[in-house]
């Protein structure tokens, strides 16, 4: 049997969702947890695997087993016994055919700034912090130029695997709440440290320090050094991928028809 595992995590005490050796994982302790409840080594394949200190609302990954236990029993044994920072919120079996990664067909990120001129003290964890007055109507304008299809290497990690850097973006939106400035970023797929490279390289448009030309330069340049900086990890959140209606997954998580 196939089963799918809706997941929220706070990344702060991780050094992101994959397996290390030497370091804390949100993939070791989930597997560890739902091994316990199946009574059996369990491996769990996730929708997009996020980096040290990024969070989650609603990470989607799968794992098979012969264990027969209801969608209750997994959701509150593996609770029970994984840390306050990581759980799980749904229990849904799906199909065999079904992968968390490869079924999927877009991707959500939300970051967030705190943007006012002392550090936030609640929920820093989940807060990047820019001190300056920042324009995102400014920056949701210069984004457009980044919505379709492009080669992303500029606005990735030098050390990305990636085989292609060609990727998607479907949409950029900006809001702003008090001083809380949100960017909603929905892709096909996302680079390593893409999200937070564009974060990087529309703040300088945002405190007024480049135009909106100067980012489409960087896009055609296809030069990482050219860029800004890559944003801090604090703020960006995943909030989860979307699916085709067919896999039956919750609507939040299907692709509109």
């Amino acid at each position: 049997m196939r089963i799918a595992l809706g997941i929220e995590y706070d990344g702060s005490a991780f050094q992101g969702w994959q397996t290390q050796l030497n370091a804390p994982s949100v993939q070791a302790c989930v597997e560890a947890a739902v091994s316990k409840v199946a009574n059996h080594p369990v491996e769990v394949v996730c929708s997009g695997r996020t980096d040290a200190g990024v969070h989650a609302r609603c990470q989607i990954v799968h794992f098979d087993t012969d264990a027969v236990r209801s969608a209750r029993a997994w959701m509150l044994g593996g609770n029970s016994l994984l840390p306050d920072t990581v759980v799980i919120h749904f229990v849904q079996p799906v199909a065999a055919e079904f992968h968390a990664r490869f079924s999927a067909r877009a991707r959500r990120y939300r970051y967030t700034i705190a943007n006012r001129p002392t550090r936030p003290a609640i929920g820093r964890r989940l807060l990047s912090w820019v001190r300056e007055p920042i324009d995102h109507e400014a920056m949701e304008r210069a984004a457009q130029v980044l919505v379709g299809t492009h080669d992303f290497s500029a606005l990735r990690t030098v050390a990305c695997q990636a085989k292609s850097p060609v990727r998607t973006i479907h949409e950029i939106r900006f809001s702003r709440d008090g001083d809380r400035i949100h960017m909603d970023i929905q892709a096909n797929a996302f680079l390593h440290h893409m999200v937070r490279n564009i974060v990087g390289s529309l703040l300088p448009i945002g405190r007024g320090e480049r135009d909106a030309a100067w980012l489409k330069q960087v896009l055609e340049s296809r030069d990482r050094t050219k860029a800004g900086v890559t944003a801090e990890a604090n703020g960006l959140c995943f909030l989860g991928p979307l699916y085709p209606v067919e896999w039956g997954l919750p609507d939040f998580l299907t692709l509109p028809a």
